[in-house]
């Protein structure tokens, strides 16, 4: 069994979380977890970088001087990419970047992740954060207390405001509901604390369950 510690709600140790280790998936996902990171870092990407084309780019069609007798390179029209002020030859325009991911391989990067995560320790589990001011200082306080120092992932099950204000303010700590929680997310962050409604409803998502392990 894989076992992660577990946190009543005032930060105090209460006990583990058990997942059958049967159940991860380590021994394949890697390639699947690149892909899917790429596939998310590329969708985000604005892609309205555009340049112009000769048809572009104001001006005349006429010739600048004329073809022979002056000694110059032959000149077509001053729109040339080749001159200060013309065209960009094969510029960027835009586009989408998106890629398509098959379902089931975003499945095993995503199982593949967090059983990443459940065997380096990187995932806490807290009985319930629920805020009654959006303090940041309490918030902070709080992941202190259960050793979190330099960010996290805070995973709930239910969106909370008083949640998500009191962490915007800390850095590299970001609150997420756990449908919504991605393979980048938990890429990138080293620490996810999930509330006991939050690990169930990864672990529905693994299609696994959870047992709290007094």
């Amino acid at each position: 069994m894989s076992s992660m510690k577990f946190y009543k709600t005032t930060g105090e140790a209460g006990g583990e979380v058990a997942f059958d280790e049967t159940l991860l998936v380590l021994d394949r996902g890697d390639q699947a977890v690149k892909d899917v990171v790429v596939a998310t870092q590329n969708a985000r990407r604005a892609g309205t970088a555009s340049t112009l084309s000769k048809g572009e780019v104001a001006g005349s069609n006429k010739k600048p001087w004329k073809q022979k007798g002056t000694g110059r390179a032959r000149a077509g029209l001053r729109q040339s990419p080749v001159w200060r002020g013309g065209a960009v030859a094969f510029g960027p325009r835009p586009r989408s970047y998106e890629g398509k991911i098959n379902r089931k391989v975003a499945q095993l990067a995503f199982r593949h992740a967090l059983s990443e995560r459940i065997q380096a320790d990187g995932l806490l589990v807290i009985e319930s954060l629920e805020m009654t001011e959006a303090k940041t200082k309490l918030l902070a306080a709080l992941l202190a207390k259960v050793g979190i120092t330099r960010g996290c992932l805070i995973v709930v099950d239910r969106p909370d405001a008083m949640l998500v204000r009191a962490a915007r303010n800390l850095p590299k700590v970001d609150v997420a509901r756990a449908a919504d929680v991605s393979v980048y997310d938990l890429v990138r962050h080293r620490k996810v604390l999930a509330t006991r409604s939050g690990l169930a409803a990864l672990a529905a998502r693994m299609g696994k369950k959870a047992e709290v392990v007094a």
